[in-house]
């Protein structure tokens, strides 16, 4: 049987952390540092790197960019779909309606499909104008 005995709880560091230090701010300072504290997921590390002067780099992630092209991606789907369902409507148009009959739905189905294409336009321009600001990172 072994003698000797075993400690429970973590293993020491081998260079322990003990000293605590407390800063004072006036309100523009705070303010300040509350910003560049909040740009960066670690904190400690931000607040060493600022005391001793270290380089520090702050990598800020845009999430609008990134939700706005998933929103374009699902547009893009939307679309192949609405092109999928507008070849069955027009097949099943042809197949059961009367000529006359057939051709009045194909205008109402004309006129959402102005409708439909203006939207796009506007898509495309706000696109446009999204990388036109954005396109400079």
């Amino acid at each position: 049987m072994n003698t000797e005995r075993k400690r429970g709880g973590r293993i020491p560091k081998l260079n322990p952390k003990s000293h605590h230090v407390m800063l004072r701010f006036d309100d523009d300072e705070w303010m300040k540092f509350l910003v560049m504290y909040e740009q960066t997921d670690v904190k400690a590390v931000f607040a060493k790197a600022r005391i001793f002067g270290e380089p520090f780099k702050v990598l800020c992630e845009d999430k609008t960019l990134v939700e706005y092209y998933t929103k374009l991606s699902s547009f893009h789907s939307q679309y192949r779909m609405i092109g999928n369902n507008y070849n069955q409507v027009v097949k099943e148009l042809r197949c059961h309606f009367s000529e006359k009959k057939a051709m009045a739905l194909l205008y109402k189905l004309e006129n959402c499909t102005r409708e439909l294409v203006s939207l796009t336009r506007e898509i495309v321009e706000l696109t446009r104008k999204f990388e036109e600001r954005w396109s400079q990172r």
